[in-house]
């Protein structure tokens, strides 16, 4: 009950300290540099030429739990899709290396700290929040609240549909 507790009140202070930072509206082509989980590198810029997952997620988030398997089949099945999980929920590192060993994903996840949120995109005020990234490196579209693979197909299909014409 006091892990619970003490999650909460984080959750709730980054509300509050972060209700007015970040841009007030997410950069038309983001950028987006973390270090992953296991010491490498996720840069955004690199990964031009695919579709990208930004994924804003906690391990106390039901929602965010709830999606992240969809997520992780939805990468592991397309060649043109890349994903990154930014685990902004306060946790502790242990913690989160915790959460994944029993939710594993297929995809590379960074441990955000609450008080740093990535410039371009700003803290979210809800999670999960999800941004689709087009191959050109502009914002496809925002996903406030949990995400499925077949909305984010449906995103692509479309994206891939307007280049052609």
């Amino acid at each position: 009950m006091k892990r619970f507790l003490t999650r909460l009140a984080l959750a709730l202070l980054a509300t509050l300290l972060f209700a007015g930072t970040g841009s007030a509206e997410t950069a038309k082509k983001p950028a987006l540099q973390v270090t992953t989980l296991d010491g490498a590198k996720f840069d955004l810029a690199a990964e031009r030429g695919k579709w990208v997952i930004v994924n804003f997620w906690a391990t106390w988030c039901s929602p965010c739990i709830k999606e992240m398997p969809d997520i992780s089949q939805f990468v592991a099945s397309r060649q043109d899709v890349a994903a990154i999980g930014l685990a902004f929920g306060g946790e502790e590192l242990e913690d989160v290396v915790k959460f994944l060993a029993k939710h594993p994903v297929q995809y590379p996840i960074a441990n955000v700290p609450l008080e740093q949120p990535p410039k371009d995109f700003g803290a979210p005020k809800a999670l999960p929040v999800t941004y689709l990234i087009a191959p050109d490196g502009s914002v496809a579209k925002k996903f406030t609240g949990p995400v499925t693979s077949q909305e984010l197909g449906e995103v692509i299909t479309a994206g891939a549909a307007a280049t052609k014409s």
